[in-house]
């Protein structure tokens, strides 16, 4: 069975080995057929210690890995060096 993977902004980094992940997503009211973004924040493991506040990111559902991890950074980018180029 294939893991999922959600595509977030990091939105902090100030636990050690841990970032919080907000995930937007495009929702349809049930009664006013009316699209709406709703969001969650996740928090996912991170290794190294490598991604920073701001940055783009894709995470993967993993085994608990504490209380309240249950996903780990897979792909990170810096969506500031893109518009750059």
């Amino acid at each position: 069975m294939s893991k999922k993977r959600l595509k977030g902004i990091v939105v902090s980094d100030k636990m050690d080995k841990t970032v919080v992940v907000k995930v937007e997503t495009l929702k349809t009211h049930p009664l006013y057929r009316r699209k709406y973004k709703s969001h969650k924040k996740y928090k996912a493991h991170d290794e190294m210690n490598s991604c920073k506040t701001g940055e783009a990111v894709v995470i993967e559902e993993t085994r608990p890995l504490s209380k309240d991890k249950r996903w780990r950074v897979v792909i990170f980018q810096n969506p500031k060096s893109e518009t750059q180029k």
